[in-house]
């Protein structure tokens, strides 16, 4: 048997381990609901809080460098044995977080799933970059709480979206009761480290790891549109559509797990 179809055979007869990493103010609580369907059908799940996210009490008015804030994901790859891969999935801002874990360890990832992510080969690293990836909410008006850490001079270090926009925003289409657990539980974004997410390492190797793209169809932060010029910029195998907004692992949970277990077994059946 040659060694890819000993990959192959090994990958059909082991359920995949999943990690799931959250977006800009969100937390591994985000993944709740997806979690408990995947667990409950026998795969390994891991929601990682990011640094000054969910329970992690790190100031992110301190957290100046996308290294800094990416850490807890790059320590927990690091960890794990040469042999062993995941699939991470990234929601949103998670997917900066994914292109770099990418370009650093593409050995141990299986399969990179951006869900409304920005996916980005090298990051923020043009202005082109930013007006592909970074949401524009301007017709929204001034809808985010900025701090200013490093002084009222300088760029701003953290940003929250304000209460009452939240929902019309990021859960147009989630149950109310996300969007009461979402209002309880954002905190700020160390934005100052986010647009310094830059990957220009690795360029030839990130290309080794699968990639799939899931498209949220009523999306209001980053729209279709906006989905759509980063698929072209950087083509993944595979888009998969689900009818959600923002949030599909509120609004539509069941249709996203079946998209990811979909997803894995897609690769399952291409030889690396």
């Amino acid at each position: 048997m040659r060694e890819s179809e000993y990959r192959m055979a090994e990958r059909e007869l082991k359920k995949p381990h999943f990690v799931f990493i959250h977006g800009a103010g969100g937390g591994s609580w985000c993944w709740y609901k997806i979690k408990c369907l995947m667990y409950n059908s026998g795969y390994t799940v891991t929601c990682l809080d990011l640094k000054g996210a969910g329970i992690d009490l790190s100031d992110p008015n301190k957290i100046l460098s996308f290294d800094e804030y990416n850490k807890p994901l790059i320590d927990f790859l690091s960890s794990l044995p040469d042999h062993e891969q995941v699939v991470l999935v990234g929601h949103s801002a998670g997917g900066l977080s994914v292109t770099d874990a990418s370009h650093k360890f593409p050995k141990k990832i299986a399969l990179a799933v951006y869900v409304a992510a920005t996916m980005l080969k090298h990051g923020f690293s043009t202005e082109q970059d930013v007006k592909d990836g970074a949401p524009d909410v301007s017709e929204f008006g001034d809808m985010y709480d900025l701090e200013f850490g490093l002084g009222p001079d300088q760029p701003p270090t953290s940003a929250i979206v304000k209460k009452e926009v939240e929902r019309k925003l990021f859960y147009n289409m989630s149950p109310i009761e996300d969007v009461t657990l979402a209002s309880m539980l954002l905190r700020p974004t160390p934005v100052y480290a986010f647009q310094r997410a830059e990957f220009k390492e690795g360029t030839e190797v990130v290309e080794k790891v699968p990639r799939v793209y899931i498209k949220t169809m009523y999306d209001r932060i980053v729209k279709p549109e906006r989905q759509d010029r980063m698929i072209a910029k950087w083509p993944p195998s595979n888009v998969y559509l689900i009818e959600s907004d923002h949030s599909p692992n509120f609004s539509n949970p069941f249709v996203l797990c079946g998209i990811l277990v979909n997803a894995y077994a897609s690769i399952s059946h291409t030889p690396t």
